[in-house]
């Protein structure tokens, strides 16, 4: 796996894939969005379903200008900065040029590694396999739990109170045993209604 890039300025970063869809989770879901997925992962999380993501030299180096004048090409007016864990990368330049061409900034993170990048919307998805760090803790804007088992609603509310108190709170049912999360989800929300169920609708509409 990838070492941390942070401390790095960044003039080209390894992108996987980046499209033009609609954000299918958390409190933008059902806007007009463009991805970029960048390469480089340390989190290994065994659900993952783009494992393929992780070892950023396998992805393409492309120069930031490149980036965003991509993104800059669709009428949305999102991007959504993920990986992988695209905090290993130092985010300055690209966010900072992306605002510059008119687009906010968003980003989904487990938190793990040191934040950069100026952002407009902070998505906090923390993992058990590489803790968050408190700094992304007291920045995130809502904070997404994957629940993979009951045990973790326990850990989604050792999250929540590490959380600032106006973050959003999400559950999201881990999707290979979303037939068996989500009634447990739907039944946690109505005896604790700080949280909301996020559904991955991408996933059931069929787009990217």
């Amino acid at each position: 796996m990838s070492a941390v890039l942070t401390n790095i300025k960044s003039t080209a970063l390894p992108v996987m894939e980046s499209f033009y869809t609609i954000q299918g989770e958390g409190f933008y879901q059902g806007h007009a969005a463009y991805f970029i997925r960048l390469g480089g992962c340390d989190v290994g999380c065994v659900w993952c379903d783009v494992k393929e993501s992780w070892d950023a030299s396998k992805h393409p180096s492309v120069e930031i200008a490149d980036i965003v004048t991509t993104a800059a090409a669709n009428p949305g007016h999102i991007a959504v900065i993920t990986g992988g864990e695209p905090l290993m990368h130092q985010l300055d330049e690209l966010t900072t040029a992306l605002q510059n061409a008119g687009l906010r900034t968003h980003i989904e993170t487990s938190g793990s590694s040191p934040l950069s990048g100026k952002w407009d919307w902070i998505t906090l998805s923390p993992k058990k396999f590489k803790a968050p760090l408190q700094e992304a803790c007291d920045a995130a804007n809502e904070l997404k739990v994957v629940i993979y088992n009951k045990t973790d609603f326990a850990w989604a509310e050792k999250y929540a109170a590490l959380v600032k108190p106006d973050c959003k709170l999400y559950l999201q049912p881990e999707w290979s045993k979303s037939a068996a999360m989500t009634p447990l989800i739907i039944d946690y929300v109505k005896a604790n209604p700080q949280w909301t169920l996020c559904l991955q609708i991408h996933k059931y509409i069929n787009v990217p």
